[in-house]
């Protein structure tokens, strides 16, 4: 079963707007798209397509719909520009705010940092304090490249993989949907439904607050 170099099974855990969520056994050489569809039976709301996938966990690099036409191997996610990690994808519908999802993220990372990395423990804190502006509509036109800026300054400079994981997602975000953070900017806020999805996890306004400190 599964392909070479990728040999065997591997528990994926699927996640989101899908029909059938749960966690599957399954060979190496399915591909993502067969997972969410056939699989998991598709969208959960068959009026509204697939916007975007986080395939391997919360820290690996998001993929827009166009790009999920790939393996679930090791080597086809890397050449696709995201992890397989923990198999653990994360599938969001059209109407999901790109910046609230990477607002989420980063709060949850923020709160995990242990705090020994200069980097990652006032880096993380940043990212979630500078997304949360920019989703409330208090963002300026210099925050997405600094927010890129941080993101790059802790990727490879802590003890552990955590920084490297709050870095990811927010590097990944601003790459595949830089429109939409343009779109929040001039007070504007979000400009999606507020109801169209809400967070699992929050975080006390504390961090928030030490990240701009």
């Amino acid at each position: 079963m599964g392909v070479e170099k990728n040999g065997g099974t591997r528990l994926f855990s699927v996640s989101g707007h899908i029909k059938r969520p749960g966690v599957y056994e399954l060979p190496h050489s399915i591909g993502l798209t067969q997972i969410i569809y056939d699989v998991c039976g598709g969208m959960r709301d068959d009026s509204k397509p697939l916007k975007m996938v986080i395939p391997g966990g919360s820290s690996t690099p998001v993929l827009k719909a166009d790009e999920i036409d790939v393996l679930c191997t090791i080597e086809a996610m890397r050449d696709a520009g995201s992890m397989l990690g923990t198999g653990g994808a994360i599938v969001m519908e059209e109407g999901v705010c790109a910046v609230r999802a990477a607002t989420n993220l980063a709060k949850f990372y923020a709160h995990e940092s242990c705090g020994q990395c200069t980097p990652c423990r006032e880096g993380a804190g940043w990212l979630a304090a500078v997304l949360s502006r920019i989703e409330h509509g208090e963002g300026q036109d210099s925050d997405i490249d600094l927010l890129k800026q941080v993101a790059d300054r802790i990727e490879g400079n802590t003890i552990c993989a955590l920084g490297d994981a709050a870095a990811w997602p927010v590097q990944a975000f601003i790459k595949k949907f830089r429109g939409e953070f343009e779109a929040h900017m001039g007070g504007k806020g979000c400009p999606h439904e507020p109801d169209t999805w809400r967070p699992v996890y929050t975080e006390p306004d504390e961090v928030l607050q030490a990240g701009l400190a």
